[in-house]
């Protein structure tokens, strides 16, 4: 990171920035070239290993994409806000953010698909919620196991 002024280090921070953040950019590669899609999240933080959580369609060019190659690069922020000035060289945007790369692994198993979606739901709306069978098997679910990750904070 070039600007290390701005470098969140402290794993709280930067687990508060991705507790803030509510959408996640997943880029990726495959046949075509390179492929970004933003999608909601959830996560989890267990010894000193943070997991993304997804869901969405069962076919697609994301689904596709990730199945042919699984490695990624995801961005998210939050906190944005324009900080004006007299010359317009001088405006900024302040904001917090996090970008890292990591490897996405389907989820097939019924009852990891359930909490998987249940963190997900919790992390977007604050609420416990509960999937059945038919639900689950409706959508294609996938976790991120990120491998390395920086954030960034500019206030």
């Amino acid at each position: 990171m070039r600007r290390k002024d701005r470098e969140v280090t402290e794993i709280a921070e930067l687990l508060q920035i991705v507790d803030q953040c509510k959408v996640c950019r997943i880029a990726m590669q495959d046949k075509e070239g390179l492929y970004i899609v933003p999608m909601n999240f959830g996560y989890n933080y267990e010894n000193n290993q943070l997991v993304l959580f997804f869901h969405g369609a069962k076919k697609g060019r994301k689904i596709n994409a990730l199945k042919e190659n699984s490695d990624i690069c995801f961005e998210m922020d939050c906190e944005h806000s324009l900080i004006t000035a007299d010359v317009a060289c001088n405006y900024t945007y302040s904001f917090k953010s996090i970008i890292g790369n990591g490897k996405a692994i389907f989820i097939d198993d019924v009852e990891e698909k359930k909490t998987t979606l249940t963190t997900l739901m919790k992390h977007q709306t604050g609420k416990e919620f509960s999937f059945d069978d038919e639900m689950v098997n409706s959508v294609s679910v996938f976790k991120i196991i990120v491998h390395n990750y920086s954030g960034k904070d500019h206030h």
